[in-house]
Order: structure tokens, then sequence, then C-alpha cells
């Protein structure tokens, strides 16, 4: 058997009389736009301990004190460690994540080998990205890393497994087990619990697993179209840039380490969680833009001419068409001359209009409530971005390399953490 891509790690938990609707936070990349949420997450936290105190959120990168905070979460990680994290799982631990939605989401967390994992364009690992990495967002979180003693990104890794063989043995031997810890999310996040996998039985099963869903047999049977291909085990679905930085960091940090260190150093893993993308409970959803400085008439003028000029200029009606409908009530459509998905389309025309004017500057925002709040006030244009279906992600990587950056969201905001 090769070296596993997806192994046990050394996980650590707060002590139990942590309640967890103060400790379990947002991911750091969201509601970018939106401070009154963190403003809510840290009344909410109170004074913790709470995984706020490990993490930057990026709606204060542009802060002029963002590098005492940087110094503040340093800090708060290494008093965390000695007098907080009082329990440890040597293993897995396994989870059943009931969302906002009242859906189950069974995963396994567990650490991902950086080795196996690259988001240069055209390589084809073990571990792939689903969307092109943008290299400039990773700076801001590489200062967070340098230096942290203890990582709690928000990485969740998707594995193709219709016959559910990883996780549906571990949730089968869960059932009716006590869970190593359960509790109510903050701020309308839902409800987790999880169990410890440390039975070496059980890991080896794991392992086992998912070295048959990234054998070159099962790859070529699924995806004929690319046989002979290096197989895909684990693709990203959400936290993209987080497990990017780790990479990142681990090949800053390899040259100075000895042979021997580099195959047991801890920055070569990154904490993870694998889900099946085959799950009734992962909603996959568009990511719109909000396009900030900008006139909402006259940017549906221009973009209505982006698709004139390239000969997709279509009928909202039309079978197949691109349906992009605008905050201000407007809508455009498009054909695939110029991308094969109506994100794709739009990111070509951002990519002409953005140079042009300088003034204006797009975000990413996951949900329409979102997108029609932020332009309500009027000097914002507002996307809403059609349906994407997930089952298009694992074909799309392996048949086409990366989506367009930003093209899908696994479930809502607010659920993210």
């Amino acid at each position: 058997m090769s070296q596993p891509c997806f192994v046990p790690a050394r996980i650590l938990l707060p002590d139990p009389s942590v309640p967890l609707d103060r400790w379990a936070c947002l991911a750091c990349d969201q509601f970018t736009s939106q401070p009154d949420y963190w403003a809510a997450a840290r009344a909410a936290a109170g004074e913790g301990p709470t995984t706020l105190d490990l993490v930057l959120p990026e709606v204060y990168l542009e802060q002029p004190d963002v590098e005492a905070r940087i110094g503040a979460i340093h800090a708060a990680m290494e008093r965390y460690e000695r007098q907080v994290l009082t329990r440890a799982v040597n293993g897995y631990v396994y989870l059943e994540r009931t969302d906002s939605t009242g859906q189950v989401r069974a995963g396994l967390v567990g650490a991902v080998d950086l080795e196996q994992y690259s988001y240069a364009a055209g390589e084809r690992p073990a571990v792939r990205p689903t969307e092109g990495t943008v290299v400039s967002r990773i700076p801001p979180r590489l200062r967070v890393r340098q230096g942290a003693a203890l990582e709690s990104p928000h990485v969740m890794m998707l594995i193709d497994d219709a016959a559910d063989t990883v996780l549906g043995p571990l949730g089968r031997a869960a059932a009716g087990q006590a869970p190593l810890y359960e509790g109510k999310l903050m701020l309308g996040g839902g409800y987790i619990r999880g169990w410890a996998v440390e039975d070496p039985a059980r890991v080896e099963a794991v392992t086992r697993a998912l070295a048959a869903l990234g054998s070159q047999a099962a790859f070529d049977a699924r995806y004929p179209a690319a046989a002979g291909q290096p197989p895909l085990t684990l693709a990203v679905g959400d936290g993209n840039h987080s497990l990017a930085t780790a990479k990142a960091w681990w090949e800053q940090l390899k040259p100075t380490l000895s042979p021997a260190e580099q195959e047991t150093h801890p920055a070569r893993w990154c904490l993870a969680e694998v889900c099946s993308v085959q799950s009734p409970a992962i909603g996959v959803e568009p990511i719109h833009r909000v396009v900030f400085g900008a006139d909402p008439a006259a940017f549906a003028a221009d973009f209505a001419a982006f698709l004139r000029e390239k000969g997709a200029w279509a009928d909202p009606a039309a079978a197949g068409a691109q349906v992009f409908r605008l905050a201000d009530g407007g809508v455009l459509a498009a054909s695939e001359a110029v991308h094969p998905l109506a994100v794709g389309t739009l990111e070509a025309f951002l990519a002409d209009w953005l140079p042009a004017h300088p003034a204006a500057s797009v975000d990413f925002i996951h949900g329409e409530d979102a997108v029609a709040q932020l332009c309500a006030g009027g000097g914002a244009a507002g996307v809403l971005l059609p349906p994407f279906a997930k089952e298009d992600i694992f074909r799309g990587v392996v048949l086409g390399g990366v989506l367009p950056r930003k093209t899908f969201s696994m479930g809502h905001a607010r659920d993210k953490r």
C-alpha cells in the first residue's frame, strides 16, 4: 500500500467544562464585508475560552492593528495549549454535525499529508484543490501560521464514496456510544457531536477504505475518459486557501530540516475534515459577487456589452443559458461561448472590467440575502449566480483541472466552523 494521504493526528480538545457555543467560531473567511457578525460572535463568546482568540477573521485584515492581532493570537495559542486544551485524541475524530437546516453531515477529522497535495497548475497529486488558488490571499494567513503553536483551520476534504465505505462503518460504530463531546454552536450554527476513533483496527479500516477509493482501478472505472491518469483521492471542498497556506509554510520550512525531520515534523500535515460528496447533507451553493464602487446600471450595461462582444449574449429563457440575476432586479444571460460555467463567464468579464475601474473592488458573498443587504444603499452591483451541481465537482477537477475561483460553497456561511 502506498503512503496514505490522510492519516491519524494528535487532536487537542478543550476541557469538558468549556461550552461549545463559545468555543467553536466561524471560519475566518466568512462575512468578510460584515463586521457586525464578528462583533456578535465576540459577544456570544464572552471572555472565552474561544477559538475566536486563535484565528484572524479576514474582515480585520486591512485594520491598522493587524500585527498586534496576530501577536495576540500566537500568545493565546501558547496559553490555551497550557491551560485550556486538556484532552487529546491520538487518531481521528468522527463527527456528526447537524447544520442550520437540520440535516446531519458525517465527517472525519484527521491530517492531510501536504507532500501529497499541490495547488500548482497542471499537477495531479492525490489531494487537489477544486478551484484556482489566489496566491495573493496566502501571505496574510501565512503571517498567522508562522510561529503558531496550534492550528484550527476550517478545511473540508471531499471523497467520492458512493458505497459509504469510509464514514458509514464509523457511524454505525458510534451509534449508541457516548460522544466525546456534543453541544450547540453559536449564532445559529447548529449542533455537533464527536467520537474518538483510536482503536487500531478502525484506524486501519479507514486507511484501507481511502486507499481503495484512490486506487488506479477505482479511478479508471469512475472516470474512463481520464483512465491512466494519476488518481484523485481527496478534493478540497472548503478551506482551499487555508490548506494552501499550510502547504506554503511547509515548503518554506522543509529546506531547514534534515531528511529524517521532514518525515515527522508536524508542519508536514494539516488538520482537516473528510466528508462524502455523496451525502445528502452536503449542499453546494454558488458564491455570489458584489462589486463595490460600481453604479449598478452602468455595470450591467458593461456586462451586457461584454457578452455581445464575445458572441455569448443569450435569451434567459433559452435552454442551457447561464442566467445572472442582478441585485437591482435585472437579468442577463450567456451561452457557453466564453466558459462552460456561469461563474467562469462572470470571472472573465471581471478580469477585463476591474482593471479599467480601479476604484471598484469585488467581494465573494454567501447567500442572496447578504447580497441584497450589501447592495441596498446603492454604490454596489450584485450578481447572483445560478445553482452549481455538486456532481460536477470531481468530474470537473479530473477532466478539466481546477474550477474557476470561488465557484461554489459547501452549505450556508453560518455553518462553516
